[in-house]
């Protein structure tokens, strides 16, 4: 078992306890609520555009607005922002965010009412150089460190100023890398090195933050930092939390909430940013949506019914659960979807196509997109006609005939008892309480089950992992699936609850399946609307979560002053060129400063560099500068041709 200091307590819901720290008039952590804050897009020097915006953010949920000052000049405009926005009768505080320049930081200290370094660029410039250190060599650094860093802690402290010190993963500095590696303690490592500097001066007005686009590795950095903080004795600081680079749309809400939810789930976070590539008053209603959640969660929530009190497997780095291999299910197949269809009357052919199967006419065929469901559980009836190549029918197990085309459905205190199984593959439902240790004992010995579990306890996501603890520690290896349900939410609440909830358990490689009930409707033709959309999702929470890529991933910053060019235009024309690139992940980055390091995995990426210029990479590496922008979605599609990894879309009959 791993010590969990990084969460009180892994079977109710408790928020961490943190300091209070004072920004402006508006206290973050302590007894306080957990806060919404965003970031402006408009250039810092542009004095009443920035005004506008964060008025219109403000108005949107806003608590607190970041805006980016990338040299003194931007620093020094501060000012006229801020009075500007009191003369219009707002008094927001506002966060000056630093990249490069402690120049600028040390004037923006003195202006606003919190300041944003990131500890990988601002006394480091990183050239992606691998550089030996001994221990000597390396406190010279860190001495070098310091002297830089001093002056903007002793305004702060002067001056009452917040600052965050936030670790970004594709921005560590060489000699983070170096030392500890592209890793989830790299980036604790690199905010400690900064925070212990505060400490020694006796400066506590500090949040954290460990963002990163990769959600695995986003989920495992806080947790380490909580857990590093509790070791050396440090002041539990407040935390920031976001995904760098999530994207727009519903991939953007999705991979956010896979992230930012599984934290809030443990009970971490003080204030919360979605980085979206829209229009920076889309933000703050989407954090509010995910915060929300949790205002009544410790009132709510039932304690969790297990003996298992702290995680059986290392919560700080990804590790799939072993499991043996069922039909497709388990071992090194990727998790499967499994459609629900069991409300669906009278289901013809063309209504699959709402699961991504699509049965064409012409040639007596069945086509499937990317999003074609694994699975489809009809209920109380099998499909009234051949399922599709490439897709297997469920069906409750009290109507299950061994002569069937399709799979059974138990519940667990059926399945046990039942003279009557399916030979290689039967589906076993449950929740934690029908799990006892018997169970577990008999499904060690049961080499034909797929278990599917659900929860009714409003803290669903910890639920669910503790069954899964509970395989996991018996060290019982079938495969299970994931059952959400959801009946008196509205379509966004679903898109960011089951992000949550699913996403939070396959994030610590636990899960190998995923079941996710469409809203219910009583018209046919909205029901499998719904279908669609809970399909669509199902597969967005597994590429979120990194477990299954069954699209191009876009990683694209959210645009800010420092941006080079439309980001959500770009971003629009380049998925419009692209999207049918399976599994590809292209960076789509406004400047240099969320450049090849912001991109962190990325297979290639779009940087802008100066007015109307483009920068291309492969991977980290430079492969053209200066491409005119209006030529630069070509030049990126013959550097994936170059490669081998570009195809043709397909005009399919599908399609028509």
């Amino acid at each position: 078992m791993h010590t969990n200091w990084y969460c009180d307590d892994i079977n109710s819901y408790q928020r961490r306890e943190t300091v209070e720290v004072t920004i402006g008039g508006i206290p973050m952590g302590g007894s306080n609520p957990i806060r919404v804050q965003s970031m402006t897009t408009v250039d810092t020097m542009d004095t009443e555009g920035s005004i506008e915006e964060v008025i219109r953010m403000v108005d949107s949920g806003c608590e607190y607005v970041r805006i980016t000052a990338p040299s003194i000049k931007e620093a020094e405009n501060l000012k006229n922002i801020k009075e500007g926005l009191k003369a219009r009768g707002y008094d927001v505080p506002l966060v000056a965010d630093i990249h490069f320049t402690p120049n600028a930081a040390e004037v923006a200290a003195k202006i606003v009412e919190k300041v944003r370094i990131n500890p990988g660029n601002y006394a480091d410039k990183k050239k992606f150089d691998f550089i030996e250190y001994d221990d000597e060599t390396y406190q010279a650094e860190l001495e070098r460190i310091r002297e830089r860093f001093i002056p903007l802690v002793e305004i702060c402290k002067e001056h009452g100023t917040a600052m965050r010190i936030g670790t970004n993963h594709g921005s560590l500095s060489d000699r983070i890398l170096s030392r500890y590696g592209d890793t989830p303690l790299g980036m604790v490592e690199s905010a400690l090195e900064f925070l212990r500097i505060c400490n020694d001066l006796d400066y506590h007005n500090i949040v954290l933050s460990m963002k990163a686009s990769n959600t695995q590795v986003m989920v495992q950095a806080y947790r380490l930092l909580v857990q590093k903080m509790q070791e050396e004795g440090l002041k539990p600081y407040p935390l920031h939390l976001g995904v760098t680079e999530a994207g727009d749309g519903e991939d953007g809400r999705v991979k956010s909430a896979v992230g930012i939810g599984t934290l809030l789930e443990d009970g971490l976070g003080d204030t919360v940013r979605v980085s979206l590539t829209e229009a920076p008053e889309a933000e703050a209603p989407v954090a509010a949506a995910l915060i929300n959640r949790y205002d009544d969660r410790a009132a709510t929530a039932d304690r969790i019914n297990t003996t298992i009190d702290a995680s059986p497997k290392n919560p700080f780095q990804y590790e799939r659960r072993k499991t043996i291999e069922v039909d497709t299910f388990g071992d090194h197949n990727v998790p499967r979807v499994i459609a629900d269809f069991s409300e669906v009357e009278n289901i013809q052919m063309s209504d699959l196509k709402s699961i991504g199967h699509h049965y064409l006419p012409a040639t007596d065929k069945w086509g499937m997109s990317d999003h074609g469901a694994d699975f489809i559980y009809t209920g109380k009836a099998p499909l009234p006609f051949m399922s599709p190549s490439g897709m297997k029918n469920i069906v409750d197990a009290d109507i299950w005939q061994s002569n069937m085309d399709t799979y059974p459905l138990f519940s667990v205190e059926n399945y046990f008892s039942s003279a009557i199984k399916h030979n290689s593959l039967n589906f076993v439902r449950g929740n934690i309480n029908d799990i006892n240790e018997q169970v577990i004992e008999d499904l060690s010995k049961d080499t034909t089950v797929v278990l599917w579990i659900f929860s009714e306890n409003s803290h669903t996501m910890p639920e669910l992992r503790a069954i899964l603890f509970k395989l996991y520690a018996a060290n019982v290896g079938c495969p299970v699936v994931i059952e959400r349900d959801y009946k008196n939410v509205t379509p966004d609440e679903l898109q960011l609850y089951s992000s949550t909830d699913i996403g939070g358990v396959l994030i610590d490689g636990l899960g190998d399946g995923v079941f996710l009930k469409p809203l219910p409707s009583n018209n046919k033709e909205e029901l499998l609307d719904q279908l669609t959309t809970s399909n669509r999702l199902a597969f967005g929470i597994l590429q979120a979560a990194r477990t299954r890529m069954t699209k191009t991933e876009y990683i694209s910053c959210p645009s800010c002053g420092r941006t080079l060019f439309d980001l959500q235009e770009t971003t629009a024309m380049i998925r419009k060129r692209t999207d049918h690139l399976k599994g590809l992940k292209i960076g789509i980055m406004g400047c240099i400063v969320n450049g090849p390091g912001e991109m962190a995995d990325a297979d290639y990426g779009y940087v802008g560099s100066g007015k109307g210029k483009i920068t291309l990479y492969r991977g980290q590496d430079v492969v053209k500068r200066g491409v005119p922008s209006e030529s630069a979605v070509d030049e990126l599609i013959k550097i994936i041709d170059g490669d081998g990894n570009w195809f043709e879309p397909e005009t399919s009959e599908i399609e028509a």
